[in-house]
């Protein structure tokens, strides 16, 4: 932990004890557990903006602990929220994970995560840094005792094409497969025939840490953002269990990605 966010941390200590408030009854007033204010305060959990959002509001601080956020991310090149939610993906025993456009970025090869920055949005120097991190953070999956990663992809992101790649789809498919295989990480296909359902509103993640709580990570063209408000993550769990159930079993999900992976070839 850098000694930026010690500084913001020890801020929201002092602020709390100078109310002469409990744990508990802070977190009442702002909408978190007493164990959720302990954990952010004893550095076990990042101080997230929908946090110090709450506490702002709550206690009419003029934005105070929101500026410190803000100005806590000028200090380092990562944004805010990445650096939040590879914390929360580190500490993590389980991993939710849906997506709508791309293979999730646990399960992406060196050449498909460099593939989905294409496109003028990044420089160059800004693509090799994204990739490597994005490859940096899949060593979790490889370590002694890995989170459980259940994954559900649409089938359009399987037989979506990267032009000008010549097997790369295959090597990508490929790889999934082997993912696939392993005990802690299950993958399951939404088939095209499903048509129209919930998921298609957006990607999301939800991340189960081990005191049982959970927190999540949603994302578009714009902003991305983690989510740790129980009602809200409560929300994204309702809808995760919906997308879940129109997925095809691991076994015949399975099938479809060697399927898929054969027809690249």
């Amino acid at each position: 932990m850098g000694s930026a966010t010690k500084y913001v941390l020890s801020e929201l200590r002092l602020f709390r004890a100078s109310l002469g408030l409990s744990q508990d009854d802070f977190g009442r007033t702002i909408g978190y557990s007493g164990s959720h204010v302990s954990s952010v305060e004893t550095g076990g959990r990042p101080p997230t903006k929908e946090y110090m959002k709450a506490v702002d509001e709550a206690y009419e601080t003029g934005e105070r602990f929101g500026r410190m956020l803000r100005e806590l991310a000028q200090l380092d090149s990562t944004p805010t929220w990445l650096r939040e939610w590879i914390e929360f993906e580190r500490e993590a025993t389980t991993l939710r994970w849906f997506e709508l456009a791309y293979i999730p970025g646990l399960l992406q090869t060196e050449r498909y995560a460099r593939a989905t920055l294409v496109g003028g949005r990044f420089g160059a120097d800004e693509v090799e840094q994204i990739v490597a991190s994005r490859l940096e953070r899949q060593a979790i999956l490889s370590r002694k005792q890995p989170p459980q990663l259940i994954a559900v992809l649409d089938e359009a992101v399987l037989r979506r094409p990267v032009l000008d790649q010549p097997g790369l789809m295959a090597e990508q498919c490929d790889h999934l497969a082997t993912l696939a295989a392993e005990e802690h990480i299950q993958v399951h296909v939404v088939p095209a025939d499903a048509g129209m359902y919930l998921g298609l509103a957006g990607q999301f993640i939800i991340a189960e840490l081990p005191d049982g709580a959970r927190v999540a990570h949603a994302d578009n063209q714009l902003t991305a953002q983690i989510v740790d408000a129980p009602g809200d993550v409560a929300k994204l769990a309702k809808t995760w269990e919906i997308v879940r159930n129109e997925a095809l079993p691991r076994r015949q999900s399975f099938e479809l990605i060697k399927e898929v992976a054969k027809s690249w070839t």
